[in-house]
């Protein structure tokens, strides 16, 4: 995982075929055709509205491994059949060893606290606890469509960063990280007027209260199951991911 993936390898379709040379190249230049209509023979890619940036951490080797050693880059998208592509050629979750995540971000940000573009968010967040009981791929499956398809947010909020998933011991986790805790943030001068520059408290808040819904609705949980939202300053200040929920759903 530490290597990008060569795309000339990865299969171009949901379905994980590699595309081939049925039909002939003046055929396919003719017409239009998209993966959805021959998953075999196209000549259109479907492009997304933002690139995103696929990581992985591995699981600790041993005492004193830094957090730079073990987050690794896989690889940076920007279409549908890529990602498909990408999915098809990478070990399920259910795979992964103990301590292990994936996380899916926007390119430029990296899946961390420190992240300038994070430093002043949070996330909204699920713990399974009945490993055994979960399809945890498929749950994370429809949390990355849900990201890169740009439905846990209207356009314009600017608020979604990436979303992670846990591998632990006693449970899985998923969750989606966001560029503020429903506050106005410090306008850095570069132009960028996205995640909440001059947004009120009230309408910030009603905005992340809206994420941790769809989020809710993307893992099928029940209006019983609780999502919590937490800053990542107060998780950082807890010395755990787990820091006081700021907010419900």
């Amino acid at each position: 995982m530490s290597e990008q993936v060569d795309l000339t390898t990865i299969p171009i379709s949901p379905d994980g075929d590699k595309s081939s040379d049925k039909a002939p190249p003046s055929e396919l230049n003719d017409k239009f055709i998209t993966v959805f209509h021959d998953k075999d023979n196209f000549n259109v890619k479907h492009p997304l509205q933002n690139n995103w940036t696929l990581w992985f951490t591995k699981p600790p080797s041993g005492q004193g491994a830094s957090w730079n050693d073990l987050l690794k880059k896989v690889i940076t998208f920007n279409t549908v059949e890529e990602f498909w592509g990408i999915y098809n050629n990478i070990a399920p979750v259910s795979d992964l060893a103990m301590k292990s995540d994936y996380h899916l971000f926007k390119e430029g940000v990296r899946p961390e606290w420190e992240d300038p573009q994070n430093k002043h968010g949070g996330k909204w967040s699920y713990q399974f606890k009945d490993k055994r009981s979960v399809d945890i791929n498929d749950l994370w499956l429809h949390t990355m469509l849900a990201a890169i398809g740009e439905t846990l947010e209207e356009e314009e909020d600017g608020e979604v960063m990436g979303v992670v998933v846990n591998v632990r011991k006693a449970f899985f986790r998923i969750g989606v990280w966001t560029r503020t805790i429903g506050k106005s943030i410090p306008n850095r001068g570069d132009g960028d007027v996205s995640g909440g520059k001059g947004r009120s408290v009230d309408k910030g808040q009603k905005i992340l209260l809206a994420i941790g819904k769809r989020f809710k609705e993307t893992l099928k949980l029940s209006p019983s199951e609780t999502v919590e939202f937490s800053g990542h300053t107060d998780s950082a200040h807890s010395g755990s991911t787990r820091a006081k929920a700021k907010f419900t759903v």
